[in-house]
Parts: structure tokens; C-alpha cells; sequence
């Protein structure tokens, strides 16, 4: 008994005694309720067994007795109750089998009720321990959430209750963990970091942690990315440029992307390499078009009082651009749900959410909102901008264009299908969609996944996994057009 307390716990033990007893056997609650309850055979019998346990275990706690025999029909009920400390209510060993009852078999229960005790005892701490673990995490989550969509304040409260400080200036780091356990890798990081960086479990991806590291010049944490990916033998980490804490959602995008690069390097991390942010370079006219554009669903008024607001169709169409389908896991909806706030907000915006056009103008519009202190046009101009393609034929968005496209190198006069812009361009027309794709370039949708996933390295972008850098270069794509088109 005490061996198969130690290696399967209260539920391997009860199965041992419901074979001595040839009948059922359990654990339950002073109400009746059956905490835990394994049958010798499944049959229906078992089900009767059990009610007859419920009865008894309210039966024995309205007598205040510690042990008790009830008999009913066939059946006769073994109960005891079991030790537990002052401030937990004990549970009830139940044993329920036809008579005779196995010889000895009350003698055997009495000697079973002290490791099931310890069992349930040592079961119960780790119970809370995972709940206060589920709770701590989900706090984090929640922070993260906050600072990915530009609540500072609400996250520093958030914060302040599980420490550490939110630090400022910060880096992103994502560690992708494979064939280990995430939580075991969150130790190591939190050991590395001594305790300074903020460790968030990804809502989205099961296999990654995002690491929101203090970036102060000369600090250790800094170097924290390449460490764990030197302690941890199965773990790829991407790391983001150095920002302002209001800047998370850009940097946890940075190094989202050096992952994808990071995956093909002998050394297993990357950092994201310098380059302007669209946001900036479209300036006050870029953020006068933003509001246009965005005005319908920032100042939606919900019809009733459980129908979305602005705020939260927001939330909801950043993640949705981010994240995709994996936006239910992010903001802990039901498909569902999403489905119907996707459709409300195409209303709102008058935009078909399926097309990459429209979902590059929406992901650039809420990335220019959430800009900091984006300068105002010198001579206070408030005249609304409608037009996307006035934005990109601006002198520095067209230079943004050429440096996202200049890892592609020259395109040539005459592009064949193995050209990366026709690849490029040909996924993009056909709304990023591998088996369309595959069938335009004449090649199978592997080779066509294959191509991008070279691409990728290429790029040093995630283009086949969320965030990809598929709205970024649809944009540029359309800037380059319109600068040829004069």
C-alpha cells in the first residue's frame, strides 16, 4: 500500500482495494459528494455502489461517528473517516462490495486509511499550489495583454501586486521550447535573470515564452536571450531591438520574427535587425489617416450593455491581425465570438476582413494609433486623409519599401516563377493561401511552403506563422507599384 501511495498516489491505492474488496471503492466528501471512486468491473452495478456510498458518507457525518457499517439489499458499505488537519474537512473512505465481504477486510481498510490520509493530504497542497500557479500566470498574462495594447497604467497596478516592477526601457525576448517542459524552462529563465525579467507563458503558442527583459546599457539582462539559449539545450530564441515599454507589441513582433530566423542558425538565437517601423516613417499625415479610417469603430456605442465596445473591438481586431484563428486563445474566447466581433467590426469599417488589402491598412492604422507622440502637421492641418495610396507614395514610405525588399535583391528585368518576388507576390494575391499559391506557381503547396520558409531566412521575417510580416510587405509591394506607376 504505502508503494503505490508513492508512485500513483490516492487513485492507484483505491484501485488495490476496490480488487481486495472485489466491489467499489472511494473517497468522498461529509455530503456525499464522491471526490474520487474506481469500480472492480464497469458495469451498472457500480453506479448503484456509488449512490450507496453517497447516502452513507451524509449518513456517517449527521452521526459524527468515524467508522460505520451500513447494509443495504446484496450490498453492505464500509466507512472511515480519515485524518486530516484542523482546518480541512476529512474525507470518507468508502468501500461497498456484495455480501460476504472478503475475510479481514475491515482490518485492511483500517491499515489503508492512514497513507490514502497522506495521499489526499499531499494531493490537496498540490491542487492549491497549481491553482495559486494558474492564478499567478493568468496575472501575467493579463499584464502582458495590457501592455500589448497600450494600458500602461493598469498594467503597472497589475504588476505591482506580483512583482517584479514592469522595467522601462525594455527587450522581448520569445524562447521557443522543444521536447522540454515549458514550465522547467521558465525556472532556468528566471534563474538566469535573477528574478528582474518578467517570464509570461504564451496564451497562443503552447511552446513559448516571452521574456520582457530589462534593456538598461551594461545590465546582464541584456545578454539574457543568448544565455538561455546556451543553458538550454533544446530552446530557439528571438530578440527584439531595445524600446520603450509602451512599445511591447512592436518588440514582442520583432522577436517573433528573429525566431523564425534563429530556427535555421547553428547558434539558436537571432536578433531582429534594424529597420524603421512604417508607423513612423507615415508621419502626421499617416496618423490623420489612421483616425479617418479607424473613427467608425472608436466611436461605436454598443446597443446593450454585454455588446462589445470600442475598446474591446479594438483589442479584438489587433489580436485577430496578430494572432488569427489563435486570437480566440489570446483573449480567452470562444470562436464564436470572435466570428461575430469580426463581423460587426467589417460592418463598422465597411473593410472585407479576408483580404490582405484590407488587412494591411487596418494593421498599419492601429499600429499608428498605438505610436506615441506622432508630430501634428506644422500648420495644424486637421483635414481628414482617405486616402491609403496618398500615404504610400510619400517620398519615406517609398524609401521603407525599398529597404523591406532589398534582402530580395535585384528583381530583374524578366521574373521567372522561382523568383522570390513573383513567389512573394504571388502569395499575397491569393490572400496568403498555400494551396492557390501552389497551383499559380505550378509547383505542390511542400515546395510552396518551402520556398517561403526560405524566404523567411531570407527576410529575416516570419511569414508562414503569426505575426507574420505578410501586411509589411503588402505594403511595400503596393508602395513600389505606385512609385512605378508614377
Amino acid at each position: 500500500m504505502h508503494g503505490l501511495a508513492r508512485t500513483g498516489g490516492s487513485q492507484e491505492l483505491l484501485r488495490w482495494v476496490s480488487g481486495r474488496a472485489d466491489g467499489w471503492a472511494g473517497l468522498l466528501g461529509g455530503d456525499g459528494t464522491i471526490l474520487h471512486g474506481v469500480a472492480r468491473t464497469p458495469d451498472p452495478a457500480g453506479v448503484g455502489s456509488a449512490a450507496l456510498a453517497s447516502a452513507c458518507a451524509r449518513e456517517l457525518t449527521a452521526l459524527g461517528a468515524r467508522s460505520s457499517s451500513f447494509d443495504k439489499g446484496a450490498h453492505t458499505a464500509l466507512l472511515y473517516s480519515l485524518d486530516a488537519p484542523p482546518d480541512v474537512l476529512a474525507p470518507v473512505l468508502a468501500v461497498v462490495g456484495r455480501r460476504p465481504l472478503p475475510e479481514g477486510l475491515s482490518t485492511l481498510l483500517a491499515d489503508a486509511a492512514l497513507p490514502l490520509a497522506m495521499c489526499w493530504a499531499a494531493e490537496t497542497v498540490e491542487r492549491k499550489r497549481r491553482r495559486v500557479d494558474l492564478a499567478e500566470s493568468r496575472g501575467r498574462e493579463a499584464v502582458l495583454h495590457l501592455l500589448m495594447t497600450g494600458q500602461l497604467s493598469i498594467a503597472h497596478q497589475v504588476a505591482g501586486a506580483l512583482k517584479p516592477s514592469l522595467p522601462d526601457p525594455v527587450r522581448v525576448c520569445v524562447v521557443e521550447c522543444s521536447g522540454r517542459d515549458r514550465d522547467e524552462v521558465a525556472r532556468v529563465c528566471g534563474e538566469l535573470s535573477g528574478g528582474r525579467s518578467w517570464i509570461v507563458r504564451c496564451p497562443v503558442y503552447a511552446r513559448h515564452l516571452i521574456l520582457i527583459v530589462p534593456a538598461k546599457p551594461g545590465q546582464a539582462d541584456g545578454r539574457l536571450g543568448p544565455r538561455v539559449a546556451s543553458v538550454v539545450d533544446d530552446c530557439v530564441v528571438g530578440i527584439s531591438e531595445d524600446v520603450t515599454l509602451a512599445d511591447t507589441a512592436t518588440a514582442y513582433r520583432q522577436a517573433f520574427h528573429a525566431l523564425a530566423v534563429a530556427r535555421g542558425l547553428p547558434e539558436r538565437h537571432a536578433h531582429f535587425g534594424s529597420a524603421p517601423e512604417l508607423s513612423l516613417v507615415a508621419g502626421a499625415e499617416g496618423a490623420r489617416w489612421a483616425d479617418t479610417v479607424l473613427a467608425p469603430l472608436l466611436t461605436h456605442l454598443p446597443r446593450r450593455g454585454q455588446d462589445p465596445g470600442s475598446q474591446e473591438l479594438a483589442a479584438t481586431l489587433a489580436s485577430w491581425l496578430a494572432f488569427s484563428s489563435h486570437a480566440t486563445d489570446h483573449l480567452k474566447i470562444h470562436r464564436n465570438t470572435l466570428a461575430a466581433r469580426l463581423r460587426l467590426i467589417s460592418e463598422l469599417l465597411d473593410m472585407d476582413l479576408n483580404k490582405v488589402a484590407d488587412q494591411s491598412a487596418l494593421d498599419l492604422a492601429l499600429s499608428i494609433r498605438a505610436t506615441p507622440a506622432l508630430p501634428r502637421p506644422a500648420d495644424g492641418s486637421t483635414e481628414p486623409v482617405h486616402s491609403l495610396d496618398r500615404i504610400l507614395r510619400t517620398p519615406a514610405v517609398h524609401s521603407w519599401a525599398l529597404q523591406q525588399l532589398r534582402p530580395l535583391g535585384d528583381p530583374g528585368p524578366a521574373l521567372g516563377p522561382a523568383d522570390p518576388y513573383t513567389t512573394l507576390r504571388t502569395w499575397l494575391e491569393h490572400e496568403v493561401q498555400l494551396g492557390p499559391t501552389a497551383g499559380a506557381l505550378g509547383i505542390s503547396v511542400p515546395g510552396a511552403r518551402k520556398r517561403l520558409t526560405r524566404l523567411e531566412t531570407v527576410l529575416q521575417r516570419s511569414l508562414l506563422r503569426t505575426p507574420s510580416a505578410r501586411y509589411d510587405l503588402w505594403l511595400a509591394f503596393r508602395a513600389m507599384d505606385l512609385a512605378h506607376d508614377g
